[in-house]
């Protein structure tokens, strides 16, 4: 992803969290760390208070496409839950090349806020119970702190139950 396009996604990020008039936290994070595990890591965020946005595709003509808000802790259910909620016979996780080409973003900074075009945001009811949440800031180099009802303004939410769950043991 060229500077420019990082630029204009953290900007948009930016400028949605202030028309939507709410609280939120601007944390720097170093590009390399940004992947959840790392940022967790790195700069002592529990992972019960990161979410991940992970972009998924159904598989059809067109694709339909939808961004998913879940907890780090927790596994998306793109063959179950993802699957039914999209309609399709087949879901994936979408690649990092779509992900950017859809969102703007690069994978590590992918956040439900600032999006170029209007897409569906499903996200994890478990996320509603957290205190606050860390979110992608639209590049790798911040995160956002928010409280999870500050989701509840975006135009194109749904909160869903057991849209992700808890990794089988090991």
């Amino acid at each position: 992803m060229n500077e420019h396009k990082k630029i204009d996604s953290s900007i948009s990020v930016i400028s949605e969290l202030n028309e939507l008039n709410v609280e939120y936290e601007i944390m720097p994070c170093d590009p390399d760390l940004a992947d959840t595990a790392s940022f967790c890591e790195n700069y002592g965020i529990s992972p019960e208070d990161s979410a991940n946005a992970i972009l998924v595709v159904g598989k059809s003509d067109p694709k339909i496409f939808s961004l998913c808000i879940l907890l780090a802790t927790h596994k998306l259910d793109v063959n179950g839950a993802v699957r039914r909620k999209l309609g399709t016979k087949k879901a994936s996780f979408a690649g990092s090349e779509e992900t950017e080409n859809i969102t703007g973003m690069i994978v590590g900074g992918v956040t439900p806020f600032g999006l170029p075009s209007p897409i569906p945001v499903w996200v994890d009811k478990a996320v509603m119970e957290r205190t606050s949440i860390i979110v992608g800031g639209g590049s790798r180099d911040q995160k956002i702190r928010i409280s999870p009802n500050t989701l509840l303004n975006l135009k194109n939410l749904e909160v869903i139950t057991n849209l992700a769950k808890l990794p089988d043991p090991a």
